[in-house]
Parts: C-alpha cells; structure tokens; sequence
C-alpha cells in the first residue's frame, strides 16, 4: 500500500517515521500560514528535518535563509520564532525516498505523482498567503506550481524555485531574503 504523504511502498517503520514528523511538524504549524517554504524531498536524516529540532542539513540553511538565528536559543525557542513569522516548511514527498537517488528518473516520477496532491492540501486545508518553491528538485514542477493552481501568490526566483538545495545558497538565501522582506540570519 503506497503511503499518503509520498506515493512509496509503506512498510510500518515507514508509517511510523511519518507518523513522528507529522506530530513534529503540526505542533510549529502556524494557524494563518504567511509563507509555505515548499521544498522537494523530506530529508533523510532526522536532525535535518527542521521539526525535529536539531538543526542540521536542510533546518539550518531554511532558518539560516529565512534570516532566524539559533545563537544563543533552545530549539523550542527557535522553532516558536519560525511558526511566529508565519513560515511553514513542508515537503512534495513528505518522506524521505526508500530508494533510488534525488533527481533520478524514479524520484522526478514520486515527484510529479505528488503534485495534484499538493496543490489540493495548499488550497484546502494549509490556505497560505504565499507559497515559496526552494528546491531545484521542484523546477519541472514551476508550471504546475502557479499562483492561480495554489490560490496564493508563488515566489520564484526569477520565474525558478530558489534554490537552496544547490550550490549557489547563498545567493539563493540573499534572494529569499529579499523576497520575503526577511533580515540576514545572525549567527
């Protein structure tokens, strides 16, 4: 049986670890969500997964990008001032992938099946003010990905998701920054 948050096979420690970041996550969800940071791949690794509160990985370069410093916080805190800004940070496949490699023909496929998924829980149940792609992994989907499909305006960058999974994050972060009026992280 396919799980529900990332179309793979679903074996019970694969419901179980979706179960723990599900609870992870709704309990930082803002009630008016501002910005959905919209991402392509749940990580693998736990402390990378931003809820978990480690700050590893993916945690650190969104809160570095989004301009929230951890110096000097517990994670408590930290996550508090994430939800309190209005940003929600989600996943195309909510799970990490069981097999394969990011950006293989299989994952795009996971991908794509997942997008008329995603557009149907932004406009239906998240109902954000924006939705911010930042994944390279999301770029096929941009087209699909419109203002008019999620009911909420998309910030791009210039017309591509910003890329914060690439190489060039920093000018990535600069650029989300400055798309969402956000100050440069302290750390």
């Amino acid at each position: 049986m396919p799980c529900d948050g990332c179309g793979q096979p679903a074996s019970p420690e694969h419901i179980a670890r979706r179960l723990q970041r599900l609870e992870w996550a709704t309990r930082y969800r803002p009630v008016h969500i501002g910005a959905i940071l919209l991402s392509g791949v749940s990580p693998l690794a736990d402390p990378d997964f931003l809820y978990a509160a480690k700050f590893e990985g993916e945690a650190r370069l969104v809160l570095d990008a989004v301009g929230i410093s951890q110096a000097g916080k517990s994670p408590e805190i930290v996550l508090s001032e994430f939800q309190r800004s209005g940003f929600f940070l989600t996943h195309v496949l909510e799970c990490p992938l069981e097999t394969g490699r990011l950006g293989d023909p299989s994952s795009k496929a996971l991908l794509e099946r997942r997008a008329g998924q995603v557009l149907t829980r932004v406009r239906r149940s998240l109902k954000p003010k924006r939705v911010v792609l930042i994944s390279e992994l999301l770029a096929p989907l941009t087209a699909r990905f419109t203002s008019t499909a999620m009911g909420c305006p998309v910030l791009l960058d210039d017309g591509k998701p910003f890329g914060l999974d690439s190489s060039g994050f920093s000018a990535a972060a600069q650029h989300l920054r400055e798309a969402l009026g956000a100050p440069a992280a302290r750390t």
